[in-house]
């Protein structure tokens, strides 16, 4: 930046002046000139700022006189001598203002010669404690910079080095000697420079500071890249003159790999969050495992496979033991992300397939221990791929990085999670192996579930289905059909059932015990058995549960409760008698097709004891149709029971079907895939 002046006014002359801006302006140096006797023959403005005699007031008087105290006189004279006979002289001295105060001054002193050869003294001075001042600004400054922690560097503004502190040379691994003069690109070549540059340029023209700017490079100082956090400051004087910038440099290698660490632990903690609410949702084997690959496909791997010992996935067909130290083994899910359609062609879920004991899953499983690979050679895909075609696929996908941990519940090895990395460059490294393995072990306490609950799953459906009728003879003029349908997720205690009763009469049962298991099916056996042996009596409807009341509180345990209908057909007389013991009433159509909810006493549930049931009589015309079921077929959790039972209404209002195509065309349009165990019994008084 130009020099300002400022002109004031001297005796009708203009005096041109530099306005403040450099380091002697700060300390406003005052200049004074002795003759050889210590008159004083020249006299600066600043000398007048300093001790407040004009020029006119001092010229021509005696130093020592208008100076210098009484007491200090006699040192004067001896300084003043000193110096005209040659010698230099540096120090503070006492001074007298004009006001009668005493001011100290800092001076430097020397002897001058004129043109004659006349001697007379020098002296510089400016106030001792702006000196003072500045001296401690600047020692903080140097032990600021030289000892400060941070790298510093001063540029010029050519972008030229200036100046480096100590740390920033242990950074740069170059010496303050080996930059000066030069620009950050001959320097540091390796750096991002025309990013540097490109900041330092803005700072420069805009005056405003950038802070904390990020760089990734290397330096002399170390091979592997480093982070810097960097802060550009431009420097000016005091009269806005712009001397460069600097630059404050920190190497957050550290703080990064740290906060890299941090965000890998919290990634991991979200995995476990996410797993925790996606795995397990259901107690359905495969979809356990579906859950699992979809986890870990892509939060850990892009390719997941989950493999369970066959004897897992087919306890009753599950191959016995090889003396080869082979495994049978079911792919019950795979995931790649992106998907890819080559890999899930070479993998064949679901499918046994025997994984000889070379393979690195058959170790890992046998050995109940996981296998980390970082690198993947074409001699490891063999041992990853359970044959040639799959090796080769994974060869096109391009695993580089492979690892298998057990699925392990209750001490017992189920199977294993296998992952492999494709797109992801980075291997896999001991905090994957541990995030793999908790993963690894929460997914198989799930699958274990999953796996024992359908053993006691089948055990109760074949016990279930060994109870209940199989299918329902004709029975003089009442012709019937029947379906059982387990729920998808636990069989519950539904049953039915078609009695043979004396007169050509006909008895059907429809009951469901509350619960669910192998206890609700036992429970509902005993009661089909207890409903067979007190039909047989001839019992009217209401008595025969009164009967079954008394009973059900004696089985299991003592809250075991069940609801049930029981309807005793005439077809000799046109008539029915119902009862009910908290179950939902049947569906009455009638010859012309109308169908009706019977509206009937709902009576308590069977197990409440103390609650009489009643019963009540409708005609049941030839042609006319019952249609007895359980909760099952009208209620789920997206279908409330009254909108159940208005579209079963709808469904058999006008139907001419056949009993056995009215018995699928109900199941499929109510009962897709049941939430609760189904019970459906058709009955037509036939013409």
């Amino acid at each position: 930046m130009p020099e300002r002046e400022t002109r004031t006014g001297n005796g009708g002359q203009d005096r041109i002046t530099a306005a403040p801006g450099g380091l002697l302006d700060v300390l406003r140096v005052a200049a004074l000139v002795l003759s050889s006797d210590g008159r004083i023959v020249l006299w600066s403005p600043e000398a007048e700022s300093l001790l407040g005699f004009s020029a006119a007031e001092a010229l021509g008087q005696d130093a020592n006189a208008l100076l210098v105290a009484p007491e200090n006189r006699t040192r004067a004279h001896e300084l003043f001598d000193r110096v005209r006979t040659g010698a230099r002289w540096a120090g503070v001295f006492p001074v007298r203002h004009k006001d009668g105060s005493t001011r100290r001054v800092e001076f430097r002193t020397m002897q001058l010669r004129d043109a004659r050869g006349d001697i007379h003294a020098l002296g510089l001075g400016t106030d001792a404690e702006t000196v003072q001042n500045v001296e401690r600004d600047l020692a903080l400054s140097h032990i600021l910079v030289s000892q400060s922690p941070v790298g510093i560097a001063v540029f010029d503004t050519d972008l030229r080095w200036v100046r480096v502190n100590p740390s920033l040379e242990r950074m740069n691994g170059v010496p303050e000697e080996a930059v000066l003069g030069r620009r950050v690109g001959e320097v540091l070549p390796a750096l991002d420079v025309e990013a540097i540059e490109s900041r330092m340029r803005q700072v420069l023209r805009t005056g405003e500071p950038l802070l904390d700017q990020q760089t990734i490079g290397r330096t002399a100082a170390d091979s592997e890249d480093h982070a810097y956090s960097e802060s550009y400051h431009r420097i000016e004087d005091a009269n806005g003159r712009v001397l460069g910038l600097a630059m404050a440099i920190l190497d957050i290698s550290e703080r990064q790999r740290a906060a890299a660490e941090v965000a890998k632990a919290r990634e991991r903690l979200a995995v476990m969050a996410d797993a925790g609410v996606r795995i397990g949702t259901t107690l359905d084997l495969r979809r356990t495992a579906e859950e699992l690959a979809d986890v870990a496909a892509p939060e850990l791997a892009d390719l997941a496979a989950v493999d369970v010992l066959d004897s897992v996935a087919n306890p009753a067909g599950g191959a016995a033991p090889r003396a080869d130290g082979s495994l049978d083994f079911r792919t019950l899910a795979l995931k790649a992300s992106p998907p890819t359609d080559e890999v899930k062609a070479a993998v064949r879920v679901g499918e046994p397939a025997l994984h000889s004991s070379f393979l690195l899953v058959t170790q890992c499983v046998r050995q109940a221990r996981p296998i980390l690979l970082e690198h993947v050679d074409d001699t490891v895909i063999r041992r990853i791929a359970r044959d040639d075609s799959t090796a080769e696929t994974l060869r096109r996908a391009g695993v580089h990085s492979y690892l298998v941990v057990p699925l392990m519940a209750r001490g017992e090895v189920l199977g294993a999670l296998s992952l492999c990395r494709t797109a992801n460059p980075r291997p896999f490294d001991d905090q994957d192996l541990t995030l793999a393995t908790e993963l690894a072990a929460r997914a198989a306490i799930s699958i274990d579930n999953a796996r024992l609950y359908g053993r006691e799953r089948d055990t109760a459906l074949t016990l279930q289905r060994s109870l209940l009728s199989q299918k329902p003879p004709h029975h003089g003029d009442i012709e019937v059909a029947s379906r059982y349908v387990p729920a998808i997720s636990e069989v519950g205690g539904d049953w039915f059932d078609v009695l043979p009763l004396r007169n050509g009469k006909v008895g059907l049962v429809v009951g469901d015990v509350m619960g669910k298991g192998v206890h609700a099916a036992a429970i509902m056996g005993q009661l089909r058995t207890a409903t067979r042996a007190l039909a047989r009596l001839d019992l009217p409807p209401a008595e025969l549960l009164y009967h079954l009341d008394d009973l059900t509180a004696s089985l299991g345990d003592s809250d075991t409760l069940a609801t049930c209908l029981y309807v005793v057909c005439d077809p000799r007389h046109g008539r029915c008698e119902l009862s009910r013991a908290g179950h939902l009433p049947p569906v009455l159509v009638d010859p012309d097709g109308k169908a009706e909810l019977l509206e009937i006493a709902g009576g308590v549930p069977l197990g409440v004891g103390g609650v009489p049931f009643t019963v009540e009589e409708r005609e049941l015309a030839e042609g006319a149709l019952l249609a007895l079921f359980t909760d099952g077929l009208v209620e789920s959790h997206e279908t409330p029971i009254d909108v159940g039972l208005q579209r079963l209404l709808h469904l058999l209002d006008g139907t001419r079907l056949p009993l056995e195509e009215m018995c699928d065309m109900v199941l499929g349009a109510l009962n897709r895939e049941p939430d609760d165990d189904v019970a459906l019994l058709l009955a037509r008084h036939r013409s």
